[in-house]
């Protein structure tokens, strides 16, 4: 199923009447973030942002997380290529999860799958539904 992809996000534009301060972050200033594919709806990964991460985001329309493993900012795809450029970004009800619409180059996992959720329960038995991208 093919979504309309709504025009890519301005960096420079600013968010009118966006205000992260009233997002709910945990008690470690973070937030988990949904990255999806704005073309046709693939879930590719869920990682976390914190305000320097999301501010980065906003401004240069490539998505930065924070690692919680390195405790630094990870700018997806710095190292890999495999970098997400910000379609959209929305904000769930409870304010508390972010959806990231995102144009992927590459995989997004670093399985060097499409996407991290490459595994399947049926029946009680997981399945590998996704097979690794040949290099």
């Amino acid at each position: 199923m093919s979504v309309p992809l709504p025009p890519p996000v301005d960096p420079a534009a600013p968010a009118p009447g966006f205000d992260a301060a009233t997002l709910r972050w945990d008690d470690k200033g973070l937030i988990p973030a949904i990255a999806q594919d704005a073309g046709d709806g693939t879930v590719l990964m869920v990682a976390w942002m914190n305000r320097a991460a999301l501010d980065e985001t906003l401004a240069t329309g490539q998505v930065t997380y924070w690692s919680r493993s390195r405790n630094q900012l990870w700018r997806k795809g710095e190292t890999s290529g495999h970098r997400q450029r910000l379609v959209e970004l929305r904000v769930d009800c409870d304010r508390d999860v972010l959806l990231a619409l995102v144009e992927q180059t590459g995989p997004a996992c670093h399985t060097n799958r499409r996407s991290c959720f490459y595994t399947a329960v049926r029946e009680g038995a997981e399945v590998e539904i996704l097979a690794p991208e040949q290099a």
